[in-house]
Order: structure tokens, then C-alpha cells, then sequence
């Protein structure tokens, strides 16, 4: 027989009974029921029951183990009594009594207890990790996030694409967030830096003729944390193509998450009509980059029925430039209590109030309520109605000022109502891409001119374009948003260097600025560069929708806390001072 086992925890059943087997896991929980003790053996495959009496040779050492040891059994497989059979177990029909025992590993006071539904710190979940991920929820989310890896890899090579890995330690290149340096010993004075993307490199692999590149990257950032961001380290489906356009890219990774998402999303809808929204048009109706349509609320322009009207703050806004009302429906919402509820929230995000119109029958017909219908008149309030296409019972919300002020509140409070209201649909996966994002943006203040998206994108209309006013240029950039959160970015590149040079040199980068900073890239453009394009996909927010998790921690294996620390690995650490002396390098004391 096997040193350890003979089956998993998972494998006995009917077959079984009368068979010595052997068994190694953990000890999930302990039962004395006077003279005959009871444990549930874990292992990663699942429980076996196993049991002793005082018959047993094991009996004496086995009243001794406690949650957690990990140990060795030899037994007799039995049947249950027909009342005692468990059938939520794969292993519930059988029993294993033991007649010898081994501890493998014996266990202290647990920090954590592993069986059962406790909540737990974050802080002593992260530094005991080990045991954190015993639990069989962790279990089930790193197992998910294994399969899910595993068919985006299959599923890729199904398209004609190969891996190819690229360099993890590299030359900094400014990509959006801070990057995480690395000291040379052989350079004294210089440094490395962590890839926050294999931006550079993907694109270089075309440049040398691999028509089709992916690669489960390792992306390093040094960010603040969120919920649905990791401040160190994430993972990403790299992928690039040559002799693409941005439908070609879209027809490619299309099928890809939406086999995924069919495969692991626990029998939820997943959507195959994936609208493609501008990013103007985005921000308009939701309020966001990365809407959620599962709720369905659109939001539009009402600017022209407060223009003059009595009610002089949204009156007298209009008069300024740039300013404009916009409207949220809220079907079903036509409530004075539910009204009050959302304007009371917006006033927990910084706005004076969200002005609201709701209708009810009076008996007589139809009557709208609230502030505003009773400053503006009912003609106007009718033609608001009308076209939101409200009736009795409903509502609506208004926000006014310049969009940039309060679309962001304006999108959260759409989100708000939706899940509210119930209108949002929790059992479906529903996708848009997010298509023609502006390349440039003007500061207020200044005037200047800078990126305000990806600077590799390819600007539509080309080098045309860029003749133009800069605030006008949209590139071939796209992400993709599923149930509010991005997934994918990604876009068509610029490939060419007289290009590439007017588009910096629009944001204020001179020639050897940008051959200083992406000098590598640069160079190849001229030598017969191919047009390219590709994306990446978050694997790390993939999982977490997939395991209907709302933390992004749930879903790595040993992440950071929100301080950027690794409390089971005491990391950040002190250096040693040979560590220092070696890399030429003196800690400065903060004051």
C-alpha cells in the first residue's frame, strides 16, 4: 500500500465497504459521542468519515488529535445505516473505522478555525494565509481561478495563437501608474524595473514577425488598492496580432471570454450581443467607462425643458457655458420616501441634492409631484415625462452643472436606483465594448495638452487627425466592461514613427523625449512594422465575477493587504546593510 493513501477523501463509496484502505488529510472537526469519536477527515478532494472505538488500537492516540492535525489512517470501510446516510457527501453512503493512526503533523491553537462559517479580520486571514485557505470556499475560488486559466490557454491555441513569454526584469517605462524599480549590482547608480505590461514587447514581437502572440503575463503596478485592484502584482491574458483592425481583435477574444464565462458562471446568462458604445455616449446614458447593463436605466439630456423655466438653479446653470441637466429614470421609484432616500445620498457624495419628479394617480388622472414639478409647470414636466417614457409610479432624478462634475455621482446613483428598484438583473454577465476614447485632454487650469488614454493608440483618421484640434481626435482604443467593471483594454497600434512623434509632440514630448522613453519601439517602426493590435484581459476581475466574489483578495492566492503588505511574509522588509553596500545604495531617514 501507499506510504499516505490508498483514495482521496472524495473517492469510497458503496463499492468500498469491506476494503482496508488508507486515508491522509486533515482533521475538519471532532465529535465524541461517548466512547465512539467521530472526525471528518479533509483532504482537497473532499470529507470521509471515520471513526473509533475502544476496540480499536488507534483509540488512545485518536482522543488526542485536535482541529487541523494532520494525520494517517488505516481502516475498514463500512456502510452507514440507511437513516444515517449523507447524501450531500460524495462519500456520505460510507464510513472508514480505524484500526491504525499516524500524526503527520500535529497543530497548535488555531488563530483561525478552518470548519465552519466564522468571519474573520482581514488581517489575520492575510497572515495566515495557509490556514485561510484550507477553508472550502478558498479552496472552490483558487481551484476556479486554476480551471479558468487553464481554458483561456486552451482556448487561445484553438485560435492559432502561441505563448511566448517576455521579461519580467526590464527597462522603466511610464504607462500609467508608478513603476516598481530594481537596483543594478553590476550598474551601480542604475536600475531595472518590474513590466507593468508587456506593452513594449508584445508589439515588438510583431515587429519580428510572430503574426499572433499570447501570454498569461505577470503585471506589476505600484497603485493604490481597491477592491477590484491589487497594489502590487495582477495577472493578465496578453494577447497581439498583426494585419488586424479593431473588429478583428473584438471577433477574437469574443468567443474566448464568452466560453469562459459560459463554462465556469455557475449556469448564469451570459450575453452574446456585446454593444459597441462610444465613450461620449457612455458617459451620457451611465455615468461610467465601465457600465453595468444588466440595469437597464439609461440617462439623457433634459437641458432644454429647464431652460427659462422657474426653477432658477438649473435656470440660471444653463446660462453658463458647457453646462447641461441630465436626467436618471426611476421606474417603479415614484415615492416620496424613496425620493428622499436619493436625495440624502447624494448629499453623502459631496452634491447639495439631486432634484426628483415623481408621478401618482390622484384618482382624476396622473399628477406629478415633488420640488421641481411644482417650479416648473406641468407642460414642462409632461414633456419630461414623455420623453423618459415614465408613467404613474415612476420617477426621475436630475443632476446639472458641467458633465465631468457629476457624471461620476450621476453613474453610482444610477447603480443605486437599479439595485434598489430590483431592476438590476443578478443572474446574467452582460458585456459592452467601450469604443472611440479621446487620445487628449486640456487641463482647466493650464490649457495644456496631455494623454488622456492610451498614447500607443493608433489616432482614427491619422496623421489627418492630428492636424485637427487635439480635443477632437478619438483613437482605436476599446475596453470592455462586464457588470460595471473593466475587463479588457486593449487597442490598435501606432505603428508608424512620423505618427508617433505628432502624437507626442501634441502632448508636449519632444523627439528625443519619446526616443529616450520608448526608444527600442521607436527604432523598429522603421523597419517594416507591421499594423497591430491586441488587449488584455484581467484574470484576477474574471474570477472574482465568476466566483461572485466582491474583493479582488478572495481570488489570489496570497495577496497584499491594503497597505501593500504581506503580513504572512513580513514584507516590505529592511534591507541588511551588506544588501546596501552591495547595490550602492543609502536609506535616507524619513523625517
Amino acid at each position: 500500500m501507499h506510504a499516505y493513501r490508498s483514495h482521496t477523501c472524495a473517492a469510497l463509496t458503496a463499492a468500498n465497504v469491506g476494503e482496508t484502505v488508507r486515508l491522509s488529510g486533515w482533521v475538519h472537526r471532532v465529535r465524541d459521542h461517548g466512547g465512539v469519536l467521530f472526525i471528518d477527515l479533509r483532504d482537497h478532494f473532499g470529507v470521509t468519515q471515520v471513526l473509533c472505538d475502544g476496540d480499536s488500537a488507534a483509540f488512545a492516540e485518536l482522543e488526542k488529535v485536535r482541529s487541523e492535525w494532520c494525520i494517517r489512517i488505516d481502516g475498514t470501510v463500512k456502510a452507514r445505516d440507511p437513516e444515517l446516510v449523507n447524501p450531500k457527501l460524495p462519500t456520505g453512503e460510507i464510513e472508514v473505522y480505524v484500526r491504525e493512526l499516524e500524526v503527520l503533523g500535529a497543530a497548535d491553537e488555531l488563530p483561525l478555525m478552518v470548519f465552519g462559517d466564522q468571519e474573520y479580520p482581514e488581517e489575520t486571514r492575510l497572515r495566515y494565509r495557509y490556514l485561510d485557505l484550507r477553508r472550502e470556499a478558498m479552496q472552490q475560488n483558487m481551484t476556479l481561478r486554476s480551471d479558468v486559466v487553464s481554458s483561456m490557454r486552451r482556448r487561445m491555441w484553438d485560435q492559432g495563437f502561441r505563448e511566448y513569454q517576455t521579461p519580467i526584469i526590464t527597462a522603466s517605462s511610464p504607462e500609467g501608474a508608478r513603476d516598481f524599480l530594481v537596483p543594478s549590482r553590476l550598474h551601480p547608480g542604475k536600475f531595472y524595473a518590474l513590466p507593468q505590461a508587456p506593452q513594449q514587447f508584445k508589439q515588438l514581437i510583431m515587429v519580428s514577425g510572430f503574426d499572433k502572440y499570447f501570454q498569461i503575463a505577470p503585471c506589476f503596478r505600484d497603485e493604490d488598492p481597491r477592491a477590484d485592484r491589487s497594489p502590487t502584482d495582477f495577472y493578465q491574458l496578453d494577447l497581439e496580432m498583426s494585419f488586424v483592425e479593431q473588429q478583428d481583435v473584438f471577433d477574437t477574444i469574443q468567443p474566448v471570454l464568452a466560453g469562459v464565462f459560459e463554462e465556469f458562471g455557475g449556469g448564469r446568462k451570459v450575453d452574446q450581443d456585446w454593444p459597441q458604445i462610444s465613450y461620449k455616449d457612455a458617459a451620457l446614458w451611465y455615468g461610467s467607462d465601465k457600465p453595468d447593463l444588466r440595469n437597464p436605466i439609461k440617462m439623457q439630456v433634459v437641458s432644454d425643458h429647464f431652460r427659462g423655466s422657474g426653477f432658477a438653479i438649473f435656470a440660471k446653470l444653463l446660462e453658463q457655458e458647457g453646462t447641461e441637466i441630465r436626467a436618471i429614470p426611476a421606474p417603479t421609484g415614484g415615492s416620496r420616501k424613496f425620493c428622499d432616500r436619493m436625495n440624502a445620498f447624494a448629499q453623502k457624495e459631496g452634491l447639495p441634492g439631486m432634484g426628483y419628479i415623481f408621478w401618482r394617480d390622484q384618482g382624476e388622472g396622473m399628477e406629478a409631484a415633488g420640488p421641481l414639478a411644482k417650479n416648473i409647470g406641468p407642460e414642462r414636466t409632461e414633456a419630461i415625462r414623455q420623453q423618459l417614457g415614465l408613467g404613474v409610479g415612476d420617477a426621475a432624478f436630475f443632476l446639472g452643472g458641467k458633465p465631468k462634475a457629476f457624471e461620476k455621482v450621476a453613474g453610482k446613483a444610477r447603480d443605486v436606483i437599479g439595485e434598489e428598484l430590483g431592476l438590476t438583473d443578478k443572474d446574467r454577465f452582460a458585456f459592452a465594448w467601450i469604443v472611440d476614447f479621446p487620445i487628449y485632454e486640456q487641463d482647466e487650469e493650464t490649457g495644456a495638452i496631455d494623454f488622456e488614454h492610451n498614447p500607443f493608440s493608433m489616432p482614427q483618421g491619422g496623421m489627418e487627425a492630428l492636424n485637427g484640434n487635439p480635443l477632437d481626435v478619438r483613437g482605436y482604443q476599446y475596453d470592455l466592461a462586464c457588470n460595471g467593471y473593466e475587463l479588457v483594454s486593449g487597442a490598435i497600434r501606432n505603428h508608424k514613427p512620423e505618427i508617433m512623434l505628432k502624437a507626442f509632440e501634441l502632448a508636449g514630448y519632444g523627439e528625443d523625449e519619446v526616443k529616450s522613453r520608448f526608444g527600442a519601439l521607436f527604432n523598429a517602426f522603421h523597419y517594416g512594422a507591421p499594423p497591430h493590435g491586441g488587449c488584455a484581459a484581467g484574470i484576477d476581475r474574471i474570477v472574482m465575477l465568476l466566483a461572485d466574489e466582491a474583493n479582488i483578495r478572495e481570488v489570489m492566492m496570497f495577496p497584499m493587504n491594503q497597505r501593500a503588505e504581506d503580513l504572512m511574509m513580513d514584507a516590505p522588509s529592511d534591507p541588511t546593510s551588506d544588501q546596501l553596500m552591495e547595490l550602492g545604495l543609502r536609506i535616507i531617514p524619513q523625517e
